[in-house]
C-alpha cells in the first residue's frame, strides 16, 4: 500500500499554517485596490511566472497520469498473452520517462520560483528601505524599531510567499483536484463518492485544532516579541550598564526565564497538536484508501471494475484529499499574501517628510550665509507620519501639534558666530534642523546662501552644512568607515588630516589597529570625549561652510569639554557657525546671541548687552554662576606666563591646566 499521505502532506501543512493565520488574517481590512498594485508589481516578473506555472500544470497532469498508467500495468498483467509483456515494458518506461519529466519540471519550478521569489524580496526591501530614510526624523521617534524591521523581513517574505507557495499551490492543487476527481469518476462513481464520505470527518476536528493552534502560536510569538524587545534593550551598552548599576541581574534572568518556560511549554503543546493533525489526516486517508480498496476489490470481484481500475482509484485517492484539504482554506491563503502585501504598501504609502524638487537648484559653494525669515513650524501629528500597526497602538494620535516656532527671523553672515540659548523647549534645535532640512517650515522661509532650501538639491545642501550633536553616533565600523561617511573618497593622509585638527590623530595613532579599530556599539569604546573628536574630524573631512553645534560639549567633564573645545576652534574657523548651548560660558564671545523662549527671539546681542539688560539671558547667566564672573586662567603653550582668557574661548595650541580640569 502506497503512503496516504503522500503528495498530500505538504497541502496538509499549508492548510495548518493557513488555520493559525486565520483569526489573524480575518481582523485586517484590506485597502482597496491592493490586488491591482500587486499585478502591476509582479509585471517585470510576467515571463517567468507564466513559465512557473506552465510547469507547475505539467507536473499536476504527470501526477495523475502515473496512476492510471499503473492501473493498465496491472490490467495488462491480468490479461496475460503474448503482448502482455511488451505492454508491461512500455508502460513501465513511460512511467519511468514521466518520473524522469517529473523530477526536470521540479528542478525548473524550483529554478523559477526562487528566481521571481528572490526578485520580489530585492525589489521590496531595497523600495521600503530606501522608503524609510526619506521618512522625517519624528517618524523614527515615534515608530518600534522592531516592528519596522519585521515590515523588511517577515511581511516582504509573506509577499514572496504570494508568487511561490500560494500561487503555485493553489494552481496546483485546482489543477490536481480537477483532473483526479473527473478521472476517478470516470473510472468508477460509486467508489469515488465512497472515498469521499470521510472528508468532513477530518476537516472538520482540524479546524478545532487550527484553532486552538493559532491561540498558543500568537501567545508564543508576542512572548518572542517581548523576549526580543528585552534582549535588544538589556544588550545594548547603555540597558547593561543600568542592569549592572541597579545589581539586578538575578531578576532581569528570573523574568526572562519565565517567558522562556511558557515559550518552552507552547513549543510541547504546539508540536503535540501538529503531530495529532497530521496523525489524523494520515489515519483519515488511510481509511478512505481501505474503502476504496474494500469497494473495489469487491466489485473488481463481481466483475463491475477492473484490478487495474482498482490500484488507479487506490493511487488517485492519495492525490485527492491532499488539494481538498488545502483549498478548503485556499481564502486564507490568498488573503494571508494579500495581507502582506498591503502591510508592506502601507509603508510605501507614507508620505516622505522632505521632497526634492524636480527644478531644484544647487546652494553656491561655499555661501556661508543663513537667513530666516518669519519662520513659523510645528511638529506634525502622529496620524500625518506614523502607522498605528508600526506604534502597536490602536489608534494614531491626531491631535495638532502647538507651534514650536512662532515668527522667528534673524541672519547669520558668512563667518559668523551665532549663538542660540534659552530654556529648554524653547526650539533651539528645531532651529538648526529646520538649516539642514530634516524639516520644512510651515510657514516662512529658510534660506542657505540665498537659496531657500525647500528649493535647493538635498545633496548641495548636505554639502554645505555639517551638524555635531551633543552624542555624536558612531556606528560598529572602523574609524575609518565612520569618516568616509561624510566624503567616502577621502584618502588617508585627509583622513589623517582631520584627526589632527580634531585633536584626536595621537590617540587613533596609539590603537593597535589604528584607523581599522572598530569603534563599538554608538561607539562606547571611546569616551564621550573622544568619541566627540572623532566626530568633529568627520566633520572636517566634508568641511562644510556651515556649522551646527548643537550642545556639543554639553555632557562632558572639564577636561574632555577642552579637548573638544580646542578641535572646534579649528572646526569652526573660517565657517559660519551656529552654536546652541546651556552652558552660557561657550558663547560669550558669539558675534550675535539669540535668546529664544516659547518659539520666538526675546532678545538678541552680543553678550555684555544682553548681561547688560538684565534681561532673561541675564537671569540664565546668574543662574548658572552664581560665583562673580571670573575670568578663568589658561597656560599659554607658547610662554610660560599665564594668559587671562574667559572661560569657553580657545585656541588650538592652548593646554589645559591641572587645576582648571578639576
Amino acid at each position: 500500500m502506497s503512503n496516504p499521505m503522500s503528495g498530500g502532506g505538504m497541502a496538509g501543512w499549508s492548510m495548518l499554517r493557513s488555520m493559525r493565520n486565520s483569526d489573524e488574517v480575518s481582523t485586517h481590512r484590506l485597502k482597496r485596490g491592493v490586488a491591482r498594485r500587486i499585478v502591476a508589481f509582479a509585471h517585470p516578473y510576467r515571463r517567468d511566472i507564466i513559465v512557473f506555472l506552465a510547469t507547475v500544470v505539467l507536473a499536476a497532469i504527470i501526477g495523475v497520469a502515473t496512476p492510471v498508467l499503473a492501473g493498465d500495468v496491472i490490467n495488462a498483467i491480468n490479461r496475460g498473452g503474448a503482448e502482455a509483456g511488451r505492454l508491461v515494458v512500455r508502460l513501465a518506461l513511460f512511467i519511468a520517462a514521466l518520473a524522469v519529466a517529473d523530477a526536470l519540471l521540479s528542478l525548473a519550478q524550483r529554478w523559477y520560483s526562487a528566481r521571481i521569489g528572490e526578485g520580489i524580496i530585492f525589489n521590496l526591501r531595497t523600495r521600503v528601505y530606501d522608503h524609510v530614510q526619506r521618512m522625517p526624523l519624528q517618524f523614527f521617534t515615534r515608530t518600534q524599531t522592531g516592528a519596522l524591521v519585521s515590515r523588511l523581513n517577515n511581511d516582504v517574505l509573506g509577499a514572496q510567499r504570494a508568487f511561490t507557495s500560494t500561487l503555485s499551490g493553489v494552481v496546483s492543487n485546482v489543477i490536481q483536484l480537477v483532473l483526479t476527481a473527473a478521472v476517478m469518476f470516470t473510472l468508477s462513481w460509486q467508489i469515488t463518492a465512497l472515498s469521499l464520505v470521510l472528508l468532513p470527518i477530518f476537516i472538520i476536528p482540524a479546524r478545532r485544532v487550527g484553532r486552538r493552534l493559532a491561540d498558543i502560536t500568537r501567545e508564543a510569538y508576542n512572548l518572542d516579541a517581548k523576549m526580543n524587545a528585552t534582549m535588544t534593550e538589556r544588550f545594548g551598552v547603555a540597558g547593561a550598564l543600568l542592569v549592572k548599576l541597579f545589581g539586578q541581574p538575578e531578576i532581569e534572568a528570573r523574568r526572562f526565564g519565565d517567558r522562556a518556560e511558557r515559550v518552552r511549554d507552547i513549543g510541547i503543546q504546539s508540536a503535540m497538536y501538529s503531530r495529532t493533525f497530521f496523525v489524523a489526516m494520515l489515519l483519515v486517508a488511510s481509511l478512505a484508501q481501505a474503502l476504496t480498496y474494500g469497494l473495489g476489490g469487491w466489485l473488481a470481484v463481481t466483475g463491475g471494475v477492473s484490478a487495474g481500475t482498482v490500484v488507479t482509484l487506490a493511487l488517485l485517492l492519495t492525490r485527492l484529499y491532499g488539494p481538498l484539504t488545502a483549498l478548503s482554506n485556499v481564502r486564507v491563503d490568498v488573503m494571508s499574501a494579500l495581507v502582506s502585501f498591503d502591510r508592506v504598501f502601507e509603508v510605501l504609502d507614507l508620505k516622505p517628510g522632505i521632497v526634492e524638487k524636480p527644478d531644484a537648484v544647487s546652494v553656491p559653494v561655499g555661501a556661508g550665509r543663513v537667513d530666516f525669515r518669519d519662520v513659523r513650524f510645528r511638529y506634525p501629528s502622529a496620524a500625518e507620519i506614523s502607522l498605528a500597526s508600526l506604534e502597536e497602538v490602536a489608534t494614531l494620535d491626531r491631535t495638532v501639534n502647538e507651534p514650536v516656532l512662532k515668527g522667528v527671523s534673524f541672519s547669520v553672515e558668512p563667518g559668523q558666530m551665532v549663538a542660540l540659548v534659552g530654556p529648554s523647549g524653547a526650539g533651539k534645535s528645531t532651529l538648526s534642523m529646520l538649516i539642514s532640512r530634516i524639516y520644512d517650515v510651515s510657514d516662512g522661509q529658510v534660506l542657505v546662501g540665498g537659496v531657500d532650501v525647500r528649493d535647493a538639491t538635498l545633496a548641495s545642501l548636505r554639502d554645505e552644512i555639517g551638524v555635531v550633536t551633543q552624542d555624536s553616533h558612531l556606528f560598529h565600523e572602523t574609524i575609518a568607515e565612520n569618516l568616509r561617511y561624510a566624503k567616502p573618497d577621502a584618502t588617508d593622509d585627509e583622513i589623517w588630516a582631520a584627526l589632527a585638527g580634531a585633536q584626536v590623530a595621537d590617540l587613533v595613532r596609539a590603537l593597535p589597529d589604528g584607523l581599522d579599530t572598530t569603534v563599538g556599539e554608538r561607539g562606547y569604546r571611546f569616551s564621550g570625549g573622544e568619541k566627540q573628536r572623532i566626530a568633529i574630524a568627520r566633520l572636517l573631512l566634508k568641511a562644510p561652510s556651515i556649522v551646527i553645534l548643537d550642545e556639543a560639549t554639553a555632557h562632558l567633564d572639564s577636561e574632555s569639554e577642552a579637548a573638544v573645545q580646542r578641535a572646534l576652534s579649528v572646526a569652526l574657523a573660517g565657517r559660519t557657525a551656529l552654536v546652541i548651548a546651556h552652558r552660557l560660558s561657550t558663547v560669550r564671545d558669539a558675534d550675535q546671541i539669540l535668546v529664544l523662549d516659547g518659539g520666538r527671539i526675546v532678545e538678541r546681542g552680543r553678550h555684555e548687552e544682553l548681561v547688560a539688560v538684565g534681561g532673561l539671558y541675564a537671569e540664565l547667566y546668574r543662574t548658572q554662576f552664581a560665583v562673580a564672573d571670573s575670568p578663568t586662567p589658561f597656560v599659554d603653550a607658547t610662554g610660560p606666563e599665564p594668559v587671562v582668557m574667559p572661560l569657553g574661548t580657545y585656541r588650538a595650541d592652548e593646554v589645559l591646566p591641572p587645576a582648571a580640569a578639576n
